[in-house]
């Protein structure tokens, strides 16, 4: 996949931060097909036969990421990063949907080194709970917020260890550590039976 230049895309991002309309309208064809990955990614983790889309993902998440008047953008990593939790977002509240249909047809508890090998490539799509992650990410969050948000970046983000260190502001190292950190929780978490 040939990516846009982050300068070009961070150019575009603070242009429309400033009020340029017509920086919007510029950025969506550079980060559209990066999206479209990005959706991809999100979508091989959730069950065989899952009714959204790819196209309707990435379609959904920009618009939200339109609406997001209060966001100081920075970068494209940022941006990205924000996308990526819009798409967490939208599956989560599908799965929701879907289970609110078919109560009594709870999903099984995930194994996170099934979900996430060393490269974060998802396993088997029907064998991830993304109700059960969110669950464990919130109450992460709540634990400390920096993990959730490396989490946030590295898992749902498909962010590279270099590119969470930029969002986050710390270092490469600080992000391999409290990554090591953070998955080591989660997986306790999410073989700990509800």
């Amino acid at each position: 996949m040939n990516q846009a230049p982050a300068g070009d895309i961070t150019r575009l991002l603070l242009r429309w931060r400033s009020g340029d309309e017509a920086a919007l309208a510029a950025l969506l064809p550079l980060v559209y097909q990066e999206l479209r990955v990005l959706a991809l990614s999100h979508l091989r983790q959730e069950r065989a036969g899952h009714t959204l889309q790819k196209t309707a993902l990435v379609h959904e998440a920009f618009l939200r990421l339109v609406d997001q008047r209060d966001v100081d953008w920075q970068c494209r990593a940022q941006f990205f990063g924000i996308a990526s939790q819009s798409m967490r977002r939208i599956l989560v509240e599908h799965a929701r949907r879907r289970a609110a249909k078919k109560r009594g047809d709870r999903a099984e508890h995930v194994n996170l080194d099934a979900i996430v090998s060393a490269g974060l490539e998802p396993v088997a799509a029907d064998e991830v709970d993304f109700e059960a992650i969110d669950t464990a990410l919130r109450k992460l969050e709540t634990l400390d917020a920096s993990q959730g948000k490396l989490v946030e970046l590295r898992f749902f983000g498909g962010l590279s260890i270099e590119e969470t260190a930029e969002v986050i502001g710390v270092s490469s190292a600080t992000v391999k550590r409290e990554w090591a950190s953070a998955r080591a929780w989660l997986q306790r978490e999410l073989e700990t039976p509800a």
